[in-house]
């Protein structure tokens, strides 16, 4: 059953007949996206420091945010969250995730950098996934002057950022030279075939459809081809093995629950140290909606919990 806050969310956003993002032109659902946070989300609390910084990139520069938790001085070497934004390839930005990345910050006493990835439709795949491998490497590289510890090195993200996550992990294994210690795979996308059950019993009435998922798809992937590349579908890869220790949230409402749970069984199998957990009452996104919905602070405070653990000394 769901819980009964998302469903009265849910109600209210019929009520109001919310556009679903898949009738809306790419501009106008990032600007819907952008705005509508002011509804949902919690007031963004205070950190010791946000700093806009770029990283070089294969196409230009890549912006990024680095934020460092309450409390902490300046010369503190802190652990480090790269964090990848959710909205489907598509929309999403800085600003969308301005608040988790602050509570992620200050819960898990990290630093975080957000990274502001190319979307689409305008930068098909595979350039969001060069933007994360190259933003990732790039704070690698310049650990010692943001007063990071690259030893303690995490990727993370939510949907679509949980999907870059993924595939940075498997890029950073295969590479050799970007250890990373902890993956945080928020819903995470991992088979951009979109054929599991959840798909179709989750389809329709939970905020994220079907359509809207063929919308964003359609947006990032040009041939479907390119779904059995592990990078736009990382539970396709056939070697799962030797990657970072993970945590794999997913909501019982939710269209990616099924592959998101496929990748936790796929990454556990292969010998990996992974943990699953799913909100059985909550939908896609729910994460983020903290001014409105109590579990989402909860799955908040749980996720930082796990990095505090994996990025400690």
């Amino acid at each position: 059953m769901l819980h009964p806050q998302t469903r009265a969310l849910l109600d209210l956003i019929e009520q109001r007949k919310v556009p679903p993002t898949h009738t809306l032109g790419v501009a106008d659902a990032r600007a819907f996206y952008r705005d509508r946070r002011s509804v949902t989300q919690p007031a963004p609390p205070e950190v010791a420091l946000v700093r806009d910084l770029q990283a070089g990139g294969p196409a230009g520069p890549i912006p990024l945010r680095l934020y460092r938790q309450m409390g902490s001085s300046d010369n503190a070497l802190l652990p480090v969250l790269v964090y990848y934004h959710g909205g489907g390839w598509v929309i999403g930005d800085l600003d969308t995730h301005d608040s988790l990345c602050r509570a992620l910050a200050n819960e898990a006493g990290c630093a975080v950098v957000a990274v502001d990835y190319r979307l689409s439709p305008e930068h098909r795949f595979p350039a969001a996934v060069e933007d994360a491998i190259a933003a990732t490497h790039w704070v690698r590289a310049h650990a010692t002057e943001l007063k990071l510890d690259a030893s303690r090195l995490a990727v993370g993200g939510d949907s679509a950022g949980g999907n870059l996550a993924a595939v940075v992990s498997i890029a950073a294994r295969d590479s050799g030279d970007l250890p990373i210690a902890f993956q945080l795979l928020i819903y995470p996308a991992t088979d951009q075939h979109r054929s599991a059950p959840s798909h179709t019993t989750n389809g329709e009435g939970f905020l994220l459809t079907r359509d809207t998922m063929d919308y964003f798809s359609g947006h990032y992937i040009a041939d479907p081809a390119q779904y059995k590349d592990w990078r736009s579908s990382p539970l396709l890869h056939k070697d799962l093995s030797k990657l970072p220790p993970a945590l794999v949230l997913t909501a019982g409402y939710d269209p990616l629950r099924d592959e998101g749970a496929a990748y936790a069984e796929a990454l556990t199998a292969a010998g990996n140290r992974a943990s699953y957990v799913c909100f059985e009452r909550q939908i896609h996104g729910f994460i983020t909606m903290g001014k409105v919905l109590d579990e989402a602070n909860a799955a908040v405070t749980m996720c930082a919990a796990e990095l505090r653990r994996a990025l400690a000394a």
